[in-house]
């Protein structure tokens, strides 16, 4: 455990750059533009506009004209979905894994530190499972904690900016269950997260382990040519292949799955049925469902079994 510990820590410090820094410059940022929004949309002046009741008004006014019922319905949406404002952090994140799984076993062949790393008493095994904790547990905590963060900023600016309306909604919000739970339930999801991005994070350390040069192009550009090829040969000989089973149960778990809640596309969730579930405690409940499908499973068999081979490749890869 303690070794495993250090292993983590030689990650976070070889990669807090991309891990901790990239998402907390990007929120930064985010918070500082939608404060300025809000700033400039209930200014007295009315600088920005939106459409309310067929008309277009300020956004300052529109508060002001809030009934007491309309009020409740908007704590109730703040409170629920204001987890959704730091979405771009998310998707920044599934960038920064995906890269990092790439390069994790590549980079240390390219610049020879793995010759002193395994001049240490330490296991191939725990070297890469140690990278597939950092992909699927560490950098998504520490990417919700700067989502939590920059959510609550831009919620507390938003209260603020009502409140210069005269609508005061702070006890309102802070008395809400969901406004505390919304985070735990984040932290929740990433054992979903794990089971699902598992064949994605597999795929990518396997092609990390094996390829010489270009594992951009062998991680991407293999499963797109199989399917092109597939689907050209498909089209040309009739032979009556499934190319759409090939591309969704192959190519995309195979690329996308370190996108969050892309579980949802793999379990066949329609996008009409998540549209009724907009509350992050909806969208917890219907992720945990998921795993009551027969693919999050055979994608997990998958990725274990692509996770062993790239041990393999780290034990016994020679360069020339």
């Amino acid at each position: 455990m303690n070794t495993m510990k250090w292993l983590l820590r030689r990650e976070y410090w070889e990669h807090k750059g991309a891990i901790f820094w990239a998402p907390l410059i990007v929120a930064s940022i985010m918070c500082i533009l939608i404060a300025a929004i809000l700033a400039l949309g209930f200014s007295a002046d009315g600088v920005l506009s939106v459409s309310y009741e067929g008309a277009q008004r300020s956004m300052g006014s529109v508060a002001e004209s809030i009934s007491p019922d309309q009020k409740s319905r908007l704590v109730d949406m703040m409170t629920h979905g204001y987890m959704f404002i730091a979405a771009p952090l998310y998707f920044l994140f599934s960038f920064i894994v995906f890269f990092y799984c790439l390069g994790a076993l590549y980079d240390e062949r390219r610049d020879r530190s793995i010759l002193f790393w395994k001049s240490l008493p330490i296991s191939d095994g725990l070297t890469v499972l140690s990278k597939v904790a950092m992909a699927a547990v560490v950098a998504p905590l520490i990417t919700i904690a700067i989502a939590t963060v920059s959510s609550l900023f831009l919620l507390f600016v938003f209260s603020i900016a009502l409140a210069s309306k005269g609508i005061h909604v702070f006890g309102d919000v802070l008395s809400a269950p969901s406004l505390y739970l919304a985070p735990v339930q984040l932290v929740a999801l990433i054992p979903v997260y794990l089971l699902w991005a598992l064949p994605t994070i597999g795929w990518l350390l396997m092609v990390s382990s094996w390829a010489r040069s270009k594992v951009f192009l062998w991680a991407v550009g293999a499963p797109l040519m199989s399917l092109a090829l597939l689907s050209g040969a498909n089209s040309l000989f009739q032979f009556h292949w499934n190319t759409s089973w090939f591309a969704e149960n192959i190519v995309a778990r195979g690329l996308f799955g370190l996108v969050p809640g892309a579980w949802f596309s793999f379990a066949g969730v329609t996008h009409e049925h998540l549209s009724q579930h907009a509350a992050v405690a909806e969208i917890f409940t219907q992720s945990w469902s998921t795993l009551a499908s027969p693919q999050v499973w055979v994608g997990v068999v998958a990725g274990a079994a692509m996770i062993y081979v790239a041990i393999a490749m780290r034990r016994w890869r020679e360069e020339s």
